[in-house]
């Protein structure tokens, strides 16, 4: 798929056309137009929904944690107006990546319960959800009539590099945009080069246990296939609209038989439903050749979709458990403060951020 955006600059005034392939729907379309409040543009989410927004926004609510640790990226987090239950509660990067989410209104006190009034009070230009709650969207834009756009990456690289892509155009910050994602590919490419030549049979067969059961799993993880691994659960269909996640029964497990199990390790330890002891020392599970061999390991997974500084380390994390004789030299938590440097600017941003989950016990620095 080609993904392409245009900024054109015409006699006095900025009027933008972009064109983005995009998401499941295919296509983001944004073009000019003109209305009493200024310039806008028009945009297809996640949910194919067309929604029309400023060309430029000052003012921003995200429900949506990808897009708020996006807009963080971009240095565009001053622009936030109001924060979200997630985010508050339970997200492990925010308090290391922008203290300053504290200081932010709450506008929600769960997925289902967002406070309209306090929206309208904030007054922002756009707001983000999450695409897998399916009548938000529409339901907050009814009740406030502010441009609400869903949007997530479904486990997808390019999916999260055109929503930086498109916050940069949104904040005015396309060149910060460009280096991210340049960035981001630089990475990948590595990565790419170093599992290159890599026979189909020694990729690793990659079950993921997310979201706190050992029978749900994401139907794309690109992390996964980018290290040189497989995801087994590739292609099933997912149990939700608006998410990757499928629910699957144990007697598929087994005749999967995977040779390694990746379990979701982005929770703090007290807080994981699903442990690496738990799975090892479960009878049901027992003869499992990735039971049966140990071969069962904690990753990042999602935090309510991607950290785009985050995943970039699970790959590398991911490649070198894949492929030790390719990557075993990598020291990650070094490569994890590069990355997280690059992104937010912080200084050991990984290391705060793998104290907070307990890496150090299973990332094996």
């Amino acid at each position: 798929m080609t993904y392409i955006l245009r900024i054109l600059i015409r006699t006095r005034f900025l009027v933008i056309f972009a064109t983005y392939l995009f998401l499941a729907a295919g296509t983001v379309l944004a073009q000019p137009s003109s209305r009493s409040s200024g310039r806008t543009i028009t945009i297809i989410d996640s949910l194919s929904r067309r929604v029309t927004i400023p060309s430029r926004v000052e003012r921003i609510i995200s429900l949506q944690p990808e897009m708020t640790r996006i807009i963080i990226a971009l240095g565009a987090g001053e622009r936030l107006v109001g924060s979200e239950y997630y985010m508050r509660r339970f997200d492990p990067l925010i308090g290391i990546t922008f203290p300053g989410e504290r200081r932010l209104p709450l506008v929600s006190a769960g997925a289902q319960s967002v406070n309209a009034e306090m929206v309208l009070r904030l007054n922002p230009d756009v707001v983000f959800a999450p695409p897998e709650d399916l009548s938000l969207s529409d339901s907050l834009q009814e009740k406030t009539g502010k441009p609400v756009a869903a949007f997530s990456s479904m486990g997808r690289f390019e999916r999260l590099m055109e929503e930086i892509r498109l916050a940069g155009v949104m904040t005015g910050r396309e060149e910060r945009a460009a280096e991210l994602v340049s960035y981001f590919q630089e990475i990948l490419m590595r990565i790419r080069t170093g599992i290159s030549g890599v026979a189909d049979q020694s990729r690793p067969r990659v079950y993921l246990s997310l979201w706190g059961a050992i029978n749900r799993t994401p139907v794309s993880y690109e992390p996964v296939t980018a290290a040189g691994g497989v995801n087994i659960a590739e292609g099933l269909l997912h149990s939700l609209d608006g998410s990757v996640q499928a629910v699957i029964n144990l007697e598929q497990i087994f005749r999967w038989d995977p040779d390694i199990i990746l379990l979701h390790g982005n929770f703090r330890p007290e807080t994981r439903t699903v442990t690496v002891e738990g799975v090892l020392s479960d009878k049901r599970l027992a003869s499992l050749g990735a039971v049966k061999n140990k071969r069962v390991f904690y990753t990042f997974g999602f935090a309510n979709w991607w950290d785009p500084a985050e995943v970039l380390v699970e790959a590398l994390y991911l490649a070198r458990l894949f492929q030790p004789g390719r990557f075993g030299g990598i020291d990650l938590e070094a490569e994890g403060n590069d990355v997280f440097k690059k992104f937010y600017g912080i200084e050991n941003g990984f290391t705060a951020l793998s104290k907070v989950l307990g890496c150090h016990e299973w990332i094996r620095f």
